[in-house]
């Protein structure tokens, strides 16, 4: 669990760390400190100007007040030379501080107002892990790595390159916190930098400088601010070739010259989205008249995290994934792309003596900040729904419901409106050949639709018809989820029920319940049975409280669920069985290294699939992340979810148990 800072401001209106005895800032001019010791010692404006990169990365130790990050935002819009399209900064904090707090202490800035109160609005909950922001539709980025940094920094996904561009040695005093400034950090500051990457820090402190020798970086000492004599800067001049990626798990970045996405729904949209913020356009390929048509295509859906008591790495990737889409969608929806939601929160509740051993287990651990997931008692949880029962249970107050379909269309549309994509309707892709160039996508005729550089596959169920997908362990689950019509009782409901299934609040006088899970089939023919089940179920737990009776149903939609064994998506490039297991076959013998070096032959596919039923929460993130690899960007999540998450993850598994 993740503790805030404990601070006190002093007489001169400065922040005061109380567990450092350090001031967050100097008293005297902090901003134009921050702009001496970290812009101009880092030479940023000037290798702006003619930088290779369209982004620009800068990583900071020690994010305090984001006094750093904001004077570099502030010279990044302010400079209208720069070749550099978008500004990507990581800081790493390990006590946060409370919102109110630095709301407080960036009084002090009246400059900064204007990017102060973006910052402050999307300031994460203090929870272990990264949380991408986006700011100014993802020109600046900030991924804010809440934890102790020799925790996080080893988190971070990094190849042989590197990705940082510049470092900002920051945080308090060496002598205030000498957990800090070890040889692990300058260590870790190198193997993230790529070539030419240069480092500044406030301090000239002997230990310092010789430890950023020894890590590889060239120092000097130069003037510093004020009163200070002197500081440290430095340049890696190559970069050290180490990785946090085994060669198994590696996500290497592309030159994108023409991209096909397949598919019409919640992942093709999110991915569509996160190419449009760097101007990349593509072409989707949607099988039927418009989009959302399959999983995707609920009156209603919730929106919320599924949590498990321990802070592993599922929760983990729930708990970022879910507050990165709501983000996301409330950005979507402030730019004017509409749809109907409702951040109600998510009660779930405790309807039998597992559940509530479950729920309350999840509870007393404490690994979740109370202001997302909490224990209520029945006479809150009656509070909360706004009808009585006599069961306990968890509140997630930040969830809600979306309408899927209007969800999807408005970011399809949020899309078009920053980058332009091609759209094809009832246009349904059977096949994908490789040529020399690329790959064609045929339809069942045979027809060609198109030549590409880059396919990616987003087609839920429909992932595993494509023979570069045999490798992979899709599993279809039928689901039916009923509609009914609302009634006075019904009309009381104010959040999102959970029990075995979920009754979602009123959306033009209709509800939705659901929803049945069926292994195995391709059906989607309507069952009056599976209505029946979506009933039951939900009377056996609310007999009267809601008025819902046989009378009360309207219609119902039926989907294929793509999932997995893991139930994780799985989201990379393709995988060749073949191949995989020849390079890696050492990994049986428990030896990390002799390993070959083919070629996938499916190189340039990607599958972005294995959502499931959570493919509202997760999407974006998971499309954020294959954008970035892509991109050749810093990743979204650590390592050990960039491998959860990795298409080669079951063959690897195997091998390791020796099991193929």
């Amino acid at each position: 669990m993740i503790r805030h800072a404990k601070i006190e401001f002093n007489e001169s209106g400065t922040p005061v760390a109380q567990d450092f005895d350090d001031v967050y800032f100097s008293n005297d001019n902090g901003l134009l400190e921050s702009d001496y010791v970290f812009f101009q010692q880092n030479n940023i404006a000037a290798r702006w100007q003619n930088h290779p990169r369209r982004h620009f990365v800068i990583a900071e130790t020690g994010f305090g007040t984001g006094l750093n990050f904001l004077n570099t935002w502030q010279r990044f819009n302010q400079d209208d030379d720069k070749s550099v399209e978008q500004l990507h900064f990581i800081s790493f904090e390990k006590f946060p501080l409370e919102q109110t707090a630095l709301q407080q202490a960036l009084l002090a800035w009246p400059e900064l107002t204007e990017l102060s109160e973006q910052l402050i609005a999307k300031y994460p909950v203090a929870m272990a892990g990264c949380h991408r922001l986006e700011f100014e539709q993802g020109r600046v980025i900030l991924d804010l790595w809440f934890g102790d940094i020799q925790d996080t920094l080893p988190q971070l996904c990094y190849s042989e390159s590197g990705i940082v561009d510049a470092w900002y040695l920051d945080g308090f005093a060496p002598s205030k916190n000498p957990d800090m400034w070890q040889q692990s950090l300058f260590d870790g500051m190198a193997n993230l930098g790529r070539e030419n990457c240069t480092f500044a820090t406030f301090t000239a402190a002997g230990f310092v400088r010789r430890g950023l020798s020894d890590a590889g970086f060239t120092t000097k000492k130069v003037k510093g601010y004020g009163r200070k004599r002197e500081m440290v800067v430095g340049t890696l001049d190559t970069a050290n070739h180490n990785t946090t990626q085994p060669a198994y798990y590696k996500r290497e970045p592309q030159q994108l010259t023409k991209v096909a996405i397949i598919g019409g729904g919640i992942a093709s949209a999110t991915l569509a989205y996160s190419f449009s913020k760097r101007g990349i356009t593509t072409e989707v390929f949607c099988k039927d008249d418009t989009f959302a048509q399959g999983a995707s295509h609920n009156h209603q859906g919730a929106v919320y995290p599924n949590l498990q008591a321990d802070f592993n790495s599922s929760s983990e990737f729930f708990a970022h994934s879910f507050y990165y889409a709501k983000r996301l969608y409330q950005q979507v929806h402030h730019e004017g792309h509409h749809y109907p939601h409702d951040w109600c929160g998510v009660l779930l509740h405790g309807v039998t003596d597992s559940k509530v051993e479950i729920q309350t287990r999840l509870a007393q651990k404490g690994n979740w900040p109370t202001s997302l997931i909490r224990g209520v008692n029945t006479d809150e949880a009656n509070k909360i729904s706004g009808i009585e029962s006599n069961y306990s249970g968890l509140f997630i107050e930040p969830a809600g419901w979306v309408n899927p379909p209007a969800l999807v269309h408005a970011l399809f549309a949020a899309s078009q409106s920053k980058t332009k994509h091609k759209v094809h309707f009832n246009s349904e892709v059977c096949d994908i050949v490789e040529t020399h160039t690329g790959y064609q996508l045929h339809d069942e005729n045979q027809n060609s639709l198109g030549e590409f550089s880059h396919v990616i596959i987003t087609c839920g169920e429909l992932t595993a018809r494509f023979s570069q997908m045999q490798a992979l362990p899709f599993k279809p689950v039928r689901g039916q989820v009923t509609r009914v019509a609302a009634n006075n009782l019904s009309q009381q409901l104010n959040t999102v029920l959970c029990h075995k299934g979920y009754f979602t609040p009123q959306l033009d006088n209709t509800h939705c319940m659901g929803a049945t899970f069926e292994k195995n089939t391709l059906c989607r023919k309507i069952s009056e049975e599976d209505n029946h089940i979506n009933l039951n179920q939900l009377t056996s737990f609310y007999p009267e409280q809601l008025g819902i009776t046989a009378d009360s149903m309207l219609d119902a939609k039926a989907a294929i669920r793509c999932t997995t064994p893991d139930h994780q998506p799985i989201v990379g490039e393709a995988v060749c069985e073949e191949t995989l297991i020849n390079n890696f076959a050492p990994l049986r013998k428990g030896q990390q290294y002799d390993f070959g070096d083919t070629e996938n032959p499916y190189h340039s596919i990607y599958v972005f699939s294995g959502l499931g039923a959570r493919g509202l929460c997760t999407a974006p993130l998971a499309a954020e992340m294959l954008v970035a690899e892509l991109c050749d960007e810093p990743l979204p999540v650590p390592t050990h979810i960039s491998e959860m998450l990795h298409p080669n993850r079951f063959i690897i598994r195997d091998l390791k148990r020796n099991k193929r």
